[in-house]
């Protein structure tokens, strides 16, 4: 397979059932363009974790840390961080435990935010200060999907408005690129009020908050999928897509990579380790879509 996707060479890739994984991307290219769809995280999946040896801010990062907060909204927001992002990746405590406790912080969180009063005007501003960065190689990713119509799913548990302005400002944002993900919404003066529901926290990203949405129902001849994400709540995202015929599951493991690398190598078919590129994902897509 590395003849024809060279990238699975780079010293990143790491693939525990080779044969397996060879099956599934030759299954994609037979079953064709036309039933192909791709499901995506996005902070830290198609964002990069880091550059020059300094995190890359997500997209709650990127407004938490932005000058429309106030010194004392930052401090909580930052305080709310230590407490909580060490029970997200706790490997000893289970889902169950792990579940209330993001929705008690991402609401804490939203809360904090609406109290600063923040203007959807200043959020393209915002977006253009910060230091948000997408994978190298995006836009090869961006443009095979739409050059060749295949719909792009951004599943996110982050601020809606902020990743689609990072994707706007990165001229990718095309018509075959839809996301779920926390959505603000504004008074009539374009005011902060409330984030609209369902609250979308890493642990909840499956069937339950797309409900009604009939987003996978719309694209039920789309069987063959590739999903994209860096956690392991990412691997329930295609959860609502009602029959699957093959699915290559693609995880960028960045952060604690040996102590990690065990987990994700059992539930990711391909794992990159500190890979700040869309390469292996542009690879295993030209190989899928050239005739």
């Amino acid at each position: 397979l590395c003849l024809q996707v060279p990238e699975l060479e780079k010293a990143t890739v790491r693939i525990r059932q080779p044969e397996r994984v060879r099956e599934i991307i030759r299954s994609l290219r037979e079953q064709g363009v036309a039933k192909l769809q791709v499901i995506s995280d996005f902070d830290m999946t198609l964002s990069r974790f880091g550059c020059n040896g300094r995190r890359c801010p997500t997209s709650h990062n990127i407004l938490d840390t932005s000058r429309v907060i106030s010194e004392d909204g930052k401090k909580k927001l930052k305080d709310l961080l230590h407490y909580y992002y060490p029970i997200e990746i706790d490997p000893n405590r289970t889902l169950e435990e792990k579940c209330p406790l993001m929705v008690e912080w991402w609401t804490k969180a939203h809360e904090l935010l609406v109290q600063q009063k923040i203007h959807k005007s200043d959020i393209a501003q915002i977006v253009r200060e910060s230091e948000a960065m997408l994978r190298y190689g995006h836009g090869d990713f961006f443009d095979q999907l739409h050059k060749n119509d295949i719909p792009l799913f951004i599943f996110s548990a982050g601020i809606g408005d902020i990743l689609e302005e990072i994707i706007r400002q990165a001229n990718v944002f095309y018509s075959n690129v839809n996301v779920v993900s926390n959505y603000m919404d504004f008074d009539d003066d374009g005011v902060l009020t409330h984030f609209k529901g369902p609250l979308i926290h890493i642990y909840n990203k499956n069937n339950t908050v797309l409900q009604g949405t009939g987003y996978f129902q719309q694209l039920s001849t789309r069987t063959s999928i590739i999903l994209l994400g860096d956690s392991m709540g990412d691997l329930t995202m295609a959860d609502g897509v009602p029959s699957v015929e093959n699915i290559l599951k693609i995880g960028f493991l960045n952060d604690k990579v040996e102590e990690r690398r065990g987990k994700y190598l059992d539930s990711y078919d391909i794992v990159l380790e500190s890979d700040e590129t869309l390469d292996v994902v542009n690879g295993i897509l030209r190989y899928i879509l050239t005739e």
